[in-house]
């Protein structure tokens, strides 16, 4: 196998300081040219950096000030569901000691194709979350314990001020998708997001199928906006991959605790069941060891992950997924071809894509103007979906040699820290000005 074959069969992509916690291939990889980022922005770029990559934080204040009795926070200030922690397959002995120390095992998560067991224990009353998860640790050792971390969104729709949908932004009504054949699919697309509003007219031609909130649709702007991007087709609007079937799990269900690791793990599981090669996540938070260990299993088996890497700016520590191990990172760039100043940078990044001066599908079944890293993985999962058919690594790693092929080089030659191997998808880019009117 060539080279560049290895380095992109095990995907490249071990951020720093992490270590896989799954069980794959062992390849000798190049190592990445040493560069550092970019120190100097002009005041103007500074300043709205830092409005920019502030926009989660702020996100995640507002999340636990209203929420207070349910979401709390782990030591570093990320949100958490309060009151439970994560356990991996822990034994029975262990089990056993936990409710003697008071936990409850309030529900379990499984993906029985892969062997991965996930507990969710709940906190005896009086005991803080922080101090749940130092107990469980030090009354099993060798068991593996985490918060129940809550991941969001990143990235911003908008119609701008004043504005309002033009003679062009609405197409007719749409109708639920007629009844496809599975067997006769010929690509499927995974994406863990917010729900999406499959009457929108950019999915008037498209296949749906939808998991989460009990069978109860619950859209919002950012999971619609990121699924038209991936499959919507339309008179006036077209995704990059129309023609594949989208399978998409609203992990947020609008609760306060939506995005929380348990349920992105059930998520997985039914696209783990749905045989679904490629899935989309635009969504970014902490170091989870529970999500880092599915998301390996997963990628073990054949499947593609493609994450945003995210909008805390370029000096901010790595978010995940993106920077787990052999995840797809995808970073954002306008339509100058200008790299997003609050996009994140270092060894993740793996593709850019556009992520600004970019049409979506948005509310009350219009189109909106968005920005963020968020909006630009769509572009590379859509891609890298049309050459596989099903989980395989041999046909995952073929696939993204092809794609990082025809990368559009914009940093220093070769992959970087900014671009990763460089634009792709940027033909797909649908300019917002005609669908919006001041």
């Amino acid at each position: 196998m060539p080279r560049r074959m290895q380095y992109i069969a095990a995907m490249t992509m071990v951020a720093a300081g992490a270590t896989a916690q799954v069980r794959l291939p062992t390849v000798p990889l190049p190592a990445l040219t040493q560069q550092t980022l970019p120190q100097t922005l002009d005041q103007v770029q500074s300043q709205s950096l830092d409005r920019l990559s502030a926009l989660r934080h702020l996100e995640i204040d507002r999340l636990i000030r209203g929420n207070s009795r349910i979401v709390d926070t782990d030591p570093n200030g990320e949100p958490v569901v309060r009151n439970e922690i994560l356990g991996l397959a822990p034994a029975d002995a262990a089990l056993v000691h936990a409710r003697s120390l008071g936990f409850i095992v309030d529900r379990e998560q499984t993906i029985g194709a892969m062997n991965f067991r996930l507990a969710v224990f709940r906190a005896p009353q009086g005991m803080s979350t922080k101090k749940a998860l130092r107990t469980l640790r030090e009354a099993d050792p060798s068991g593996r314990y985490d918060y129940n971390h809550i991941y969001s969104g990143g990235g911003a729709l908008s119609r701008g001020p004043g504005e309002t949908a033009g003679p062009m932004a609405h197409d007719a009504p749409a109708s639920m998708p007629p009844a496809v054949n599975a067997a006769l699919s010929r690509v499927r697309i995974g994406l863990l997001d917010s729900g999406v509003d499959a009457t929108h007219p950019a999915f008037r031609e498209s296949v749906v199928h939808v998991w989460g909130c009990d069978n109860h649709a619950v859209p919002a702007a950012h999971g619609t906006a990121v699924a038209s991007l991936l499959i919507g087709h339309s008179e006036v609007f077209h995704g990059v991959n129309p023609d594949a079937e989208l399978y998409a799990a609203d992990v947020f269900c609008g609760r306060p605790t939506g995005g929380a690791v348990d349920t992105l793990v059930a998520a997985f599981a039914w696209l783990v069941q749905e045989n679904v090669p490629v899935i989309n996540v635009s969504l970014v938070g902490p170091k989870n060891a529970m999500l880092e260990r599915v998301i390996g299993d997963l990628i073990a088996r054949g499947h593609v992950v493609v994450a945003a890497v995210g909008n805390d700016g370029p000096a901010a520590p790595p978010l995940y997924p993106a920077s787990y191990p052999h995840v797809v990172g995808v970073t954002a760039v306008d339509a100058h071809r200008h790299v997003l100043i609050e996009a994140a940078r270092g060894p993740q990044v793996m593709f850019a894509s556009p992520g600004a001066d970019l049409a979506a599908a948005g509310t009350e079944h219009a189109y909106a103007a968005v920005r963020g890293t968020s909006f630009a993985a769509p572009f590379v999962a859509a891609l890298l979906a049309s050459g596989l058919p099903a989980p395989n690594s041999a046909d995952a790693a073929a696939a993204i040699e092809a794609l990082a092929k025809t990368a559009i080089d914009l940093g220093p030659p070769g992959r970087d820290l900014t671009y990763g191997f460089g634009l792709v998808g940027a033909d797909q880019r649908i300019d917002p000005a005609p669908l919006i009117r001041r």
